[in-house]
C-alpha cells in the first residue's frame, strides 16, 4: 500500500512487536484516568527501549519519555546529552502525542484480542495510537538521527475527560518545552496510506446543553388545570433547530443537536410531569458562533417556555474548545507525509469533522497539527462501532510519521 521509505522499513522490521502490544492494550481497556495497567506497559516499554528520561502521573495517568538526538551539542543521549533546561534554552525541541483511553462500550467482536473487560472497549483506537507512538519511540531512541530533543507525550483521558488539560495544568509544557506539537487519529474513512490534515480546523468545539423545563403537573385528562412541560418540550426541540437554519452565516459551519429527553414515566399514561429535561450538544468551528449560538439558545428557550407559562434554565457549558492547525505546522506535516507515502496519498485541505478532541487544548498553547491516518474500512465499521478494530497493516507507517515529524523538524547539521 507504501513504499518502505524512510523509518518505515527499520520499523517494520519489529512490526510483529508492535502487533503484541496493540492487542494486548486491545484486550486490556481503560477508562480515562484508569490507565494504569496501560501507563504501566508503556513506561515499561519505554525504558526497554533505552529513551533518557521517562516520567509517570503527568497529568494523573499521563506518561512522558525523553529522548535527546546526536546533534552537534546535544551529546548521545543519556551518556552526554543536555537536560531538560538545556533543551528549553537552546536546543529544538519537539512533542508527539498518542491518547491511551478506551470507551465504556461493550464489544461484540470475537476475535482472540477482544476485551477482557465487559463494558470497556478500545472502539476508537487509541490503542492503535500509542502503540505507533511507542514504534516512533523505538525507532528514535535506537537511532537519533535529530538535533534537538523529542518528547513523547502518552495523554490520558480524552474520551471527555479533557486529559490533555490535565496535562497542561500539570505543567506539561513548562518541564517538557514543546515548539511544535502534533497528534493524528486513524480514519476509517480514508483508504490506507492516506494522511489527511487540514491548515485550519480539524474538529469542532464541542459543548453540552442542558434544558429544564418546569411547568405545572397535572391529570393528563384535564390538561387545562396544567402547565405541560413536554409540550413546551416539542416546541423547543422544533425551534432550536432555528438557530442555525436562520442565525447562522450559511458559510459557516454549526450543529445544534438535542439528543435525549426525560420526563414523566411511560408506566403513567395519564400524568402530565411538572418537569422536562432536554440534553444536547452543540458544535462550531469558531468563538464568535459559538457564543452567537448559546445565547440564541437561552433566549429562545426562555421565550418559548414563557409563551406557554413555564420557564425554562439553559445550562451551557463549553467541555472542548475547537481543533486548530496552524498553518505553518499543517503545511510542514503534509510534507512529511508526502515524503512517506507521496503526495498522491496526502490531503492537504482534508474537510473538518464535527467531531471534537481534546488535543485542541495542546493547540491552543503551541503551534502543531492533528492529522488523520488512513485504516481503511477494517471490518466495514467506522470510530465507537462495537465491532470496530484499529488496522494493525498501519502501525509501521503511522510510528514512522511520528519519527519523520521528529527528524525533519530538528535535522542534523551538516
Amino acid at each position: 500500500m507504501f513504499n518502505l521509505i524512510g523509518p518505515i522499513q527499520p520499523i517494520s522490521a519489529y512490526r510483529a512487536d508492535l502487533v503484541r502490544i496493540r492487542r494486548d492494550l486491545h484486550a486490556h481497556p481503560e477508562l480515562g484516568f484508569e490507565e494504569v495497567r496501560t501507563a504501566a506497559l508503556v513506561a515499561a516499554e519505554l525504558e526497554r527501549y533505552g529513551v533518557d528520561e521517562v516520567h509517570r502521573g503527568i497529568g494523573r495517568t499521563g506518561v512522558v519519555g525523553v529522548i535527546r538526538g546526536r546533534g552537534r551539542g546535544l551529546g548521545n543521549g543519556a551518556a552526554g546529552g543536555r537536560g531538560r533546561d538545556d533543551a528549553a534554552a537552546g536546543g529544538r525541541t519537539i512533542g508527539l502525542r498518542a491518547d491511551m483511553d478506551a470507551l465504556p462500550m461493550r464489544e461484540e467482536n470475537d476475535f482472540a484480542w477482544r476485551s477482557t473487560k465487559s463494558g470497556l472497549m478500545h472502539g476508537c483506537g487509541h490503542d492503535g495510537h500509542t502503540t505507533m507512538l511507542l514504534g516512533a519511540a523505538r525507532y528514535l531512541a535506537a537511532t537519533r538521527n535529530f538535533d534537538g530533543t523529542v518528547h513523547l507525550i502518552f495523554q490520558p483521558g480524552e474520551e471527555g475527560f479533557a486529559g490533555a488539560k490535565a496535562m497542561i495544568d500539570d505543567g506539561l509544557f513548562e518541564r517538557f518545552p514543546c515548539e511544535q506539537v502534533f497528534g493524528m487519529h486513524n480514519w476509517p474513512q480514508m483508504p490506507v496510506g492516506r494522511i489527511g490534515v487540514n491548515p485550519g480546523p480539524m474538529m469542532a468545539a464541542a459543548d453540552k446543553v442542558t434544558i429544564t423545563i418546569d411547568g405545572r403537573g397535572g391529570h393528563g385528562a384535564h390538561p387545562h388545570l396544567a402547565v405541560d412541560p413536554v409540550l413546551v418540550a416539542g416546541h423547543i426541540i422544533t425551534a432550536a433547530q432555528s438557530v442555525v437554519a436562520r442565525n447562522v452565516d450559511p458559510f459557516e459551519s454549526a450543529v445544534v443537536s438535542l439528543c435525549a429527553m426525560d420526563a414523566g414515566d411511560v408506566g403513567a399514561m395519564s400524568v402530565i410531569p411538572r418537569q422536562a429535561k432536554l440534553v444536547g450538544t452543540v458544535r462550531t468551528f469558531r468563538a464568535d458562533v459559538q457564543d452567537m449560538i448559546e445565547q440564541r439558545l437561552k433566549t429562545l428557550c426562555e421565550s418559548v417556555a414563557l409563551g406557554f407559562g413555564a420557564s425554562a434554565d439553559v445550562r451551557y457549558e463549553r467541555i472542548y474548545p475547537a481543533t486548530i492547525n496552524t498553518a505553518p505546522e499543517a503545511a510542514f506535516a503534509a510534507d512529511v507525509a508526502a515524503s512517506l507515502v507521496g503526495e498522491e496519498r496526502v490531503v492537504r485541505n482534508m474537510v473538518p469533522s464535527m467531531g471534537a478532541e481534546d488535543f485542541s487544548f495542546m493547540l491552543q498553547v503551541r503551534p502543531g497539527a492533528y492529522l488523520r491516518i488512513g485504516q481503511g474500512g477494517e471490518g466495514g465499521c467506522f470510530l465507537h462501532n462495537t465491532r470496530y478494530d484499529f488496522n494493525d497493516e498501519i502501525l509501521p507507517l503511522g510510528a514512522a510519521l511520528h519519527a519523520s515529524l521528529a527528524e525533519r523538524a530538528m535535522p542534523l547539521s551538516a
